[in-house]
């Protein structure tokens, strides 16, 4: 029967593992019946969501070069894993959230099954989850199921080789169209499962420079230092202000997403910038710009960035996640005695350019579980010209959620 439970197929799979470990691991979903979800995306939730990305963007600002992090992305990755979380963990997971898992379980199935998409514009978010081919550790079928009715996440047992690394890495390149490669350095032995978002945004603007309106000036850096850069110059319509900043938003093609900017006033570092912001002031500013005509000159640049999230997520208060003497994550599975499963690591690696024509972008975010006795130390007319450090996001501007957040330092 093509139909059947997930419970029968992993047993069948574990069955049979010892005899082929070396195959190429499929969907385990292709065969199981996803339950149908009914979700209506709540906007009373956006500014939480906000709020997360504006703490998360603020805990991993690096204050020398460019930094680039998409938290919706990251958000996606960690609330899968939080579905397997109990008491305290989930406690704190959720705290550092600002949402319920439950809610955001709906709030981000419907939010993906909302995203508009043209050929003009894109935003495509997949999810994944790998575990290991290993009898001393049993998945629980209902984490699996909830995460792929959810996030329509996509099942794989696999051995966890040099084959399952390949195959994690071509997956997040396949979803992110090339622009993440090799997210994944190795498969540590103590691992036992991945949990993957990967996201791909490209869009084109709403009127595409002209050679007219493109220039060489310079861009210049918090420390005096000057640089040449591709300036292009356009006249905007949504302005944005408060006491510490100016910006403006460019929309994309048909005004689905959208390219905000916002320039800290003169003797106001980025770095200070970010600290000062909220996710509540962002979301109103977003919400509440001022039509009025922007002369707006914007760089083309182009930014990657990568970071191993474990500390900075301890710092915001998911303590209990990362040690494996607090963590609580039997809704996952079963490990034997003495040992617990933990957050290992949390990889996050991003990319995005800005041209005359528009933006490509992709991120990808993974969650490396493990089964461990203690932590692994984590891995350390109005003018709005930005000729010097300044935030951007990448908006959805339905939700006015930022997809992407980052800052442009320099533009080499």
């Amino acid at each position: 029967m093509k139909r059947r439970l997930l419970a029968t197929v992993l047993i069948m799979i574990l069955l049979l593992a010892g005899c082929n470990a070396q195959e190429p691991s499929g969907n385990l979903m292709d065969d199981v019946e996803r339950n149908k979800v009914n979700t209506n995306l709540d906007v009373s939730k956006e500014a939480s969501v906000t709020d997360f990305g504006v703490r998360l963007f603020q805990s991993s600002l690096d204050e020398t070069k460019n930094t680039l992090i998409s938290p919706i992305s990251v958000l996606t990755a960690l609330a899968m894993t939080a579905n397997g979380a109990e008491e305290e963990t989930l406690a704190q997971m959720e705290e550092v959230f600002g949402l319920s898992v439950s809610d955001l379980n709906e709030f981000l199935h419907a939010y993906m099954e909302a995203l508009p998409e043209d050929e003009k514009y894109e935003l495509h978010l997949a999810n994944a989850i790998w575990f290991k081919q290993d009898e001393e550790f049993k998945v629980n079928e209902a984490f699996l199921q909830t995460n792929a009715d959810y996030y329509e996440a996509g099942i794989y047992e696999a051995p966890f080789d040099k084959t399952t690394l390949k195959e994690i890495n071509g997956w997040v390149s396949d979803k992110t169209k090339e622009r993440i490669q090799n997210i994944l350095d190795e498969i540590p032995e103590d691992a036992v499962m991945y949990l993957v978002n990967a996201l791909a945004f490209d869009a084109e603007w709403d009127e595409i420079y002209k050679e007219n309106q493109i220039w060489e000036d310079v861009f210049t850096q918090e420390d005096g230092t000057m640089q040449p850069a591709d300036m292009m110059r356009s006249e905007e319509y949504q302005y944005l202000e408060d006491e510490n900043a100016t910006g403006l938003i460019k929309y994309y093609k048909d005004q689905k997403y959208a390219f905000a900017a916002l320039l800290p006033k003169e003797g106001i570092t980025v770095s200070d910038y970010v600290a000062s912001l909220t996710g509540e002031a962002l979301h109103t500013m977003l919400e509440n710009s001022e039509e009025v005509k922007v002369n707006a000159v914007i760089p083309k640049f182009e930014s990657e960035f990568d970071i191993e999230m474990s500390q900075v997520l301890i710092d915001m208060g998911m303590k209990n996640a990362f040690y494996a003497e607090a963590a609580d994550f039997s809704g996952i599975g079963e490990v034997p005695p003495g040992y617990n499963l933990v957050i290992n690591r949390v990889l996050h690696k991003t990319f995005l350019e800005v041209d005359e024509k528009g933006t490509e972008a992709g991120a990808a975010t993974i969650v490396e579980i493990a089964k461990e006795t203690s932590l692994r130390e984590p891995e350390e007319m109005k003018e709005v010209r930005l000729d010097r450090p300044f935030v951007y996001m990448i908006i959805d501007c339905e939700s006015n959620i930022p997809i992407f957040m980052g800052t442009v330092m320099s533009v080499e």
